[in-house]
């Protein structure tokens, strides 16, 4: 039997509305104008660290001049590879991002026996952001004030510095100064920045070493003291305080940060952002960074990234065997 025309005239709408419940919805992100929704960089430390504080006011520039919010995400855990773990794995789309760390980037490849994510080949470098160097700092009650002091100190009773973690760049600062110094002192690895230094100030331990960024507000307040530090030359922001160096010990090493994306993440996009990054270092927020001890370093070339962050990984490389510090 041919059926009726009538019931042809009911069963259209239905068809129709099938038809159209499965067309997509709306236009596939790639075909859109980039960003066209909101980015989430992941930060891979506890919230107050020194690498939250380099990322909150690049995030805030990059939200006014892309027009679209750029959200922090912190996901700290195991000396930052839980956080680089989730930002390698993610879609390649430009949504999700990573603040990177000389750790993420350079150490811990060195430092773990196992490392569920290759810098190199699962992260996009899209540019080196800043640096600083680390500090060691030490509780008022210490009785020291020199290396020399502390070195002496150190052979008669014992001291601990705290860290933000294994893998940290304050984490390898002390164990190359440990190695260098002949110091025994014990490593205490903390979950973040903030937790490492709120036991210092409460005289918990009786040192740290960090970046100075995280230890600079204490150290102005009077409630730490600052030893000295890791560059090659003195902060301009500190220029009483010795380096390591000057002050009879050789250690030099600088702490970095960039933003990585991940691996085939498209290129125009990754230009984009390295681009809306260097318009970034000239806003007010993050031109302030300078007065907290930070050196801002724009390297955005893929060639000149990659030459960069493969003499950061051999030099970082050579200083774990040097140190013999070990994560499983």
């Amino acid at each position: 039997m041919r059926p009726s025309l009538h019931f042809l005239r009911r069963l259209l709408p239905v068809a129709a509305a099938l038809l159209t419940a499965a067309l997509p919805t709306s236009v596939p992100a790639a075909d859109a104008p980039y960003p066209a929704q909101p980015i989430k960089v992941v930060v891979p430390f506890p919230p107050g660290g020194p690498t939250d504080i380099v990322a909150r006011p690049f995030a805030e520039a990059l939200t006014r001049s892309l027009g679209k919010p750029v959200v922090i995400e912190n996901r700290g855990g195991a000396g930052g590879n839980v956080g680089a773990d989730n930002v390698a794995k993610a879609n390649p789309d430009g949504y999700t991002l990573l603040l990177g760390t000389v750790g993420t980037a350079a150490i811990n490849p060195a430092l773990y026996a196992r490392l569920s994510y290759d810098p190199r080949k699962d992260l996009a470098p899209v540019a080196i952001l800043a640096a600083a160097p680390v500090a060691l700092v030490a509780h008022p009650s210490v009785p020291a004030n020199t290396v020399a002091e502390l070195l002496a100190l150190a052979g008669r009773q014992s001291l601990r510095f705290g860290t933000a973690g294994n893998g940290t760049p304050g984490h390898l600062t002390g164990e190359m100064f440990k190695q260098a110094s002949s110091a025994p002192l014990t490593h205490v690895p903390y979950k973040g920045s903030a937790a490492a230094l709120q036991d210092l100030l409460g005289g918990h331990i009786e040192l740290a070493f960090d970046p100075l960024q995280s230890v600079l507000p204490h150290v102005r307040a009077g409630k730490l003291k600052v030893i000295a530090i890791s560059s090659a030359e003195a902060s301009p922001v500190l220029p009483q305080v010795p380096t390591f160096a000057q002050a009879g010990v050789k250690v030099e090493s600088t702490a970095w940060w960039g933003l990585f994306a991940p691996a085939g993440t498209p290129r125009p996009i990754v230009d984009r952002l390295a681009a809306e990054l260097q318009g970034a270092e000239q806003s007010g927020d993050v031109r302030q960074l300078e007065s907290i001890g930070l050196t801002l370093r724009q390297i955005a070339q893929p060639a000149a990234l990659d030459a960069f962050l493969a003499a950061e990984s051999t030099k970082w490389a050579k200083a774990v065997r040097d140190s013999g510090a070990k994560v499983d």
